[in-house]
C-alpha cells in the first residue's frame, strides 16, 4: 500500500499554520523518513495518515482512497502506529499488550496470543518477557514490544514517530539496525518522523526534509540530499555546511583514519 499526500494544508483556529501544501508519496515497500526539527510539521503529516489530525485542505490517500472516506476506528486497526514513549497499557501484561489489536478485530484471545508470543520473537524479544507488565522491562524493551504491537494485525502501513527517541544511544542504535532487519525481511511501507540527521540518513530510502511553517524544502536519497543540498538551509541542516560529512583518509603511524572537514576523527578505516 502507498500513501499520497496531495496539496495538504493543515491550519488551527488560532491561526497556526502546522503544514502548508504539502504533496508527497510514499512509495509501497519503501521507508520515507520526515526529518525537521520541532514546528515543521512532520508528526502532523504522519498522523493525517491515520486520522488523528485531519487536513484543513487537500487530500491524504491510501492506495487512492482518501483516508476521509474511512472509518477512524478502522482505519487505526489497519495501521500500525509506534510512539516515542511505547503506548504500552501499563497494567496488561506484555503478551496482550501485543494481542490487543488482533483481539479489537475479532481473532481469539488464544490465537492472538500465540501469534504475540511469535512476534516477540520477530523483534528480539525473549518469550519470557510475555507474562511481565511494561514497568517491569527497560525502555529499549518497551519499544520492541511497540513494534511488535504495531505488527500484530499485519498491517501493510507503519507509521513511526520519533519511536527511538527516549532511549540511550546504544541502545537506540540497537533498535534502528534492528528496524533495518525487520524491514528487510517484511517489506512494509514505513513513515517514520525523527529530527535526528543520522537516524534519517541510516532508515530512510528517502529522506523529506520540512522547514518551520510545514514546508519541504528537499527531498530525495540520502547520496543526493549529501552530495547536492537544494540550500544552505539544507546544507547546513544535514552538517554539510561545517564539514561534518565531508570526509577524508588520513595516514596516521596506526593505521589509516577517517577525518570530518574539520579534521576530527571520526573512524578507522579497515581492510
Amino acid at each position: 500500500m502507498g500513501i499520497e499526500f496531495r496539496h495538504v494544508r493543515k491550519e488551527y483556529p488560532d491561526g497556526t499554520v502546522a503544514v502548508d501544501d504539502v504533496s508527497l508519496v510514499v512509495p509501497s515497500h519503501r521507508t520515507v523518513v520526515l526529518l525537521g526539527s520541532s514546528g515543521s510539521g512532520k508528526t502532523t503529516l504522519l498522523r493525517m495518515v491515520n486520522r488523528m489530525v485531519d487536513p484543513s485542505a487537500g487530500a491524504v490517500l491510501i492506495d487512492d482512497e482518501d483516508v476521509l472516506r474511512k472509518d477512524p476506528v478502522a482505519l487505526r486497526r489497519g495501521v500500525g502506529y509506534v510512539m516515542q514513549q511505547a503506548g504500552l497499557l501499563p497494567h496488561v501484561r506484555v503478551i496482550d499488550n501485543v494481542a490487543t489489536v488482533p483481539v479489537l478485530n475479532g481473532v481469539p484471545r488464544r490465537a492472538a496470543r500465540e501469534h504475540a508470543l511469535e512476534l516477540m520473537t520477530t523483534v528480539g524479544l525473549d518469550a519470557k518477557l510475555a507474562y511481565r507488565y511494561p514497568g517491569q522491562l527497560s525502555g529499549g524493551q518497551q519499544q520492541r514490544v511497540g513494534v511488535a504491537r504495531a505488527l500484530a494485525a499485519d498491517p501493510n502501513i507503519l507509521l513511526m514517530d520519533e519511536p527511538f527517541g527516549a532511549v540511550d544511544p546504544i541502545v537506540r542504535r540497537e533498535l534502528q539496525h534492528e528496524l533495518l532487519r525487520l524491514q528487510s525481511e517484511l517489506g512494509k511501507t514505513i513513515l517514520f518522523v525523527t529530527h535526528d540527521v543520522d537516524e534519517a540518513f541510516l532508515l530512510g530510502d528517502e529522506v523529506v526534509i520540512l522547514a518551520t511553517g510545514g514546508r519541504i524544502v528537499q527531498q530525495g536519497a540520502p547520496a543526493e540530499i549529501l552530495a547536492s543540498p537544494a540550500d544552505d538551509f539544507v546544507a547546513d541542516f544535514v552538517g554539510v555546511a561545517g564539514g561534518r560529512r565531508e570526509l577524508s583518509l588520513r595516514q596516521t603511524p596506526d593505521g589509516t583514519v577517517v577525518v570530518d572537514g574539520s579534521g576530527r576523527v571520526q573512524g578507522v578505516l579497515r581492510g
